[in-house]
């Protein structure tokens, strides 16, 4: 199987196709391999429609779900960035090529360092991992312009919007149900506008502020 060709079909069959038009979000999509990020068992599988499981009952999202969270986020390419959730270090892996810096938080030690070799081997370098509570965010890090959460959450923890800086935006999936909704959360005239971006399916956020383990 040839894992290039499968990449660039992803890139026209699952993103094009389906709206994803931002130049540099396509072209982050199509230059990180995302069967790195999987199992060996499951390279050949790494370019379907679909998330895939990488281990402590988490998974890696769909590419079309990563290139929709990411163009919503309307990114520039100075943007520092805080990602709620790193799981294997996909995501990240996207997000390091279109901003500026990357602070990643995961709370899972095995998905961690996965995520801190697999982003290294890579030559990944601006990029910051650690391993904690992502419901607090990184708050020393603070303020972000972005921040995006990989995890559902029953609603916004305060400590994130906290740590948003007055321009940024806000990409989370929220909903108490099998299904939540994707929104993206700003400041209009000073106050918070929520839009609304369809329905997805996330693991749960635990932590402080997320859903009781």
């Amino acid at each position: 199987m040839d894992l290039n060709v499968a990449r660039e079909r992803m890139v026209a069959e699952q993103l094009k196709a389906r709206g994803i038009n931002d130049p540099r979000v396509l072209e982050a999509m199509r230059a990180v391999e995302r069967h790195r990020f999987v199992s060996p068992s499951l390279i050949e599988r790494a370019y379907e429609d679909g998330p895939l499981p990488i281990g402590a009952e988490q998974t890696i999202s769909q590419p079309y779900i990563v290139a929709e969270m990411v163009q919503i986020a309307q990114f520039k390419g100075d943007e520092k960035v805080l990602e709620v959730g790193t799981g294997c270090g996909y995501q990240a892996a996207i997000l390091a090529r279109l901003a500026r810096e990357v602070y990643t938080v995961e709370c899972i030690p095995e998905l961690h360092r996965r995520a801190v070799t697999t982003l290294r081997e890579m030559g990944v370098t601006n990029c910051f991992l650690r391993l904690g509570d992502g419901s607090l965010g990184w708050p020393e890090a603070a303020p972000f312009d972005v921040i995006i959460v990989a995890a559902a959450m029953p609603g916004i923890p305060r400590p994130l919007l906290q740590q948003l800086s007055p321009c940024g935006r806000l990409i989370a999936p929220i909903g108490e149900d099998e299904l939540q909704t994707l929104v993206r959360i700003e400041r209009v005239n000073g106050q918070w506008q929520e839009s609304y971006f369809g329905e997805c399916r996330f693991v749960k956020m635990t932590g402080k502020f997320g859903f009781a383990p």
